[in-house]
């Protein structure tokens, strides 16, 4: 130890007589001891620059200098009439891509008639019934310039066919498509719930959209590796990440099984992450994924192509993380959670609202949410200088310490059988239920300050405006529906649904062509997902 820092150390001793410091150990949310200072003892790095294997610094060699992350908020609620005008309404405030959110009859493959379904049609996002909803949801924008991403799983498939006719009838090349589905089932298994079908026959959807799209739409991003549901559901940062790499693994996997070479389809996997508010924490965690994921497809699976190498990954802010307690606070939450998925070099990015605490975002709290994306990137000079973080003595040993315990949890997965055995043995399940439950006592003994919430707290009123979706929505959506299935050819639908039965049936059988000859009879769907559950039965969980 040099004279200075020997000097530095004895002021300490000195001062923490007088000021004892706030706590005996300081930890990220992960426990990672935080050291009072990083200095170059701490600086193990290998030297690499943005757009260079293993991309720590960034996937791309100039970043934001070039172009800026897409701002792609997430929308959804009630009809597709009512979601086309919120989404025209972002795009005319300077938004760069669209987010689906589909209500939960959507989401787990129920028709908005079906009994299952009622008192839930179009309240947690849009509902979507038939091609015809998916055409008034995309009326007037052009799906040859606009992205779209979609927060859909189970049936994923159905979605995406969905989304594929409608640009055949604005007479846009499928090749030019181009977009995201979510299209993860293992999360929903392990964080969600929104499952419909058990792991093995919902592995083949997924992979049957693999190979389709990279014949047919070969822009279109065939699954989002969703780690934020994770973190929604109480996990920690390494968690999160570790967790979500290893059902990355298990999709690769999967679709080298099913005969795919790894080249033609890993450039199009995509990741999605949280924001937590430790800034740092977030930051390293990006960081030590791109290195971790670079490295597994370069040395284990031996891809050639650099862009299979490269994690992509769209950020949003943690919702979990939102109080209904003095709601503006939450605008200070997201700024912090947004400038930390920047620094730490996502790809696209969505903000959350004020009041998602306590209901869907109003139009000016959505329009708060993107116009704090837009300051951080026109006004703040964070986007100007590639990784500018990097090289922090504090940030790089975070991120290699990141690193580590996530392959640690990598190497616990591998010794199980895979993240599906992990799933079926509930091992992830476990780890985020204990967690969870460590990250609510220390909040009910304040051992976590949540502003607001357990300190800093105000006799309030909590009764802000709020966005109430109509209850005639759901009676409305109802005809809406039975009047497609009086309109439609009902035997080109029944051709289409008795086919997918036979397809469904043979395991070498790509259903994609299927499904999508089914949407555009305008089979709804309910219908759709009915014929698979005979076939393949439903997932009832552990």
């Amino acid at each position: 130890m040099d004279k200075k820092k020997n000097k530095w150390e004895e002021s300490v001793a000195k001062t923490l007589k007088r000021f004892p410091e706030r706590k005996e150990t300081f930890t990220t949310s992960s426990d990672i001891e935080v050291q009072r200072l990083y200095d170059a003892e701490n600086d193990q790095r290998e030297r690499n620059y943005p757009g260079q294997y293993p991309y720590t610094r960034g996937i791309q060699p100039t970043m934001y200098r070039s172009r800026f992350w897409t701002m792609r908020q997430y929308a959804g609620f009630g009809s597709a009439k009512e979601t086309n005008t919120r989404f025209r309404y972002l795009l005319d405030q300077g938004q760069t891509g669209l987010s689906v959110a589909f209500d939960l009859p959507t989401q787990i493959g129920y028709d908005s008639d079906d009994i299952m379904s009622e008192g839930e049609v179009g309240k947690v996002g849009v509902a979507i019934d038939t091609l015809q909803d998916m055409e008034t949801l995309l009326n007037q924008i052009p799906l040859d310039k606009v992205s779209t991403s979609m927060t859909i799983n189970a049936p994923a498939a159905v979605l995406l066919c969905m989304y594929i006719a409608v640009g055949e009838k604005q007479g846009v090349p499928l090749e030019k498509l181009t977009g995201t589905i979510q299209n993860d089932i293992l999360k929903e298994y392990i964080a969600r719930g929104t499952y419909i079908f058990p792991p093995k026959p919902s592995m083949r959807l997924i992979t049957n959209i693999f190979e389709f799209c990279q014949e047919k739409v070969p822009k279109f991003n065939t699954i989002s590796i969703s780690g934020y549901h994770i973190r929604e559901a109480g996990s920690n940062a390494v968690q999160e990440a570790a967790f979500t790499i290893a059902n990355g693994i298990a999709y690769v996997d999967a679709a080298i099984e099913s005969g795919l070479e790894v080249d033609s389809f890993a450039p199009r996997l995509a990741f999605f992450f949280n924001a937590h508010n430790n800034f740092f924490e977030e930051v390293a965690k990006f960081r030590a994924a791109r290195r971790i994921w670079a490295k597994i497809m370069k040395e284990h699976y031996k891809a050639k192509d650099p862009k299979s190498w490269k994690l992509r990954f769209h950020t949003q802010t943690g919702g979990s993380t939102l109080t209904a307690q003095q709601p503006d606070n939450n605008i200070v939450r997201v700024t912090l959670q947004a400038l930390a998925a920047v620094m730490g070099g996502t790809q696209s990015l969505h903000t959350n609202s004020r009041d998602e605490a306590l209901s869907l975002p109003t139009e000016e709290s959505a329009r708060i949410a993107l116009r704090t994306q837009q300051i951080i990137a026109h006004e703040s000079g964070v986007a100007d200088s590639i990784d500018p973080l990097g090289g922090s003595y504090y940030v790089e040993a975070l991120t290699d310490e990141m690193e580590q315990k996530i392959n640690e949890y990598l190497d616990q997965i591998k010794e199980i059988g895979g993240a599906v055995q992990a799933v079926e043995e509930g091992f992830m399940q476990r780890e985020i239920h204990q967690n969870s439950y460590e990250i609510q006592k220390n909040i009910e003994k304040e051992e976590e300050v949540i502003v607001g919430l357990n300190k800093f707290k105000m006799d309030e009123e909590i009764n802000p405006d709020l966005l109430k979706v109509d209850e005639e929505l759901e009676k409305s959506q109802i005809e809406t529906l039975q009047t497609i299935r009086k309109k439609r050819d009902q035997e080109a639908v029944d051709k289409a649904l008795t086919e997918l039965k036979e397809n469904a049936k043979n395991t070498d059988s790509n259903l994609i062509p299927t499904i999508l000859d089914a949407v555009r009879a305008y089979a709804s769907v309910g219908e759709i997902c009915n014929v698979l559950r005979d076939e393949f039965g439903e997932y009832t969980g552990l």
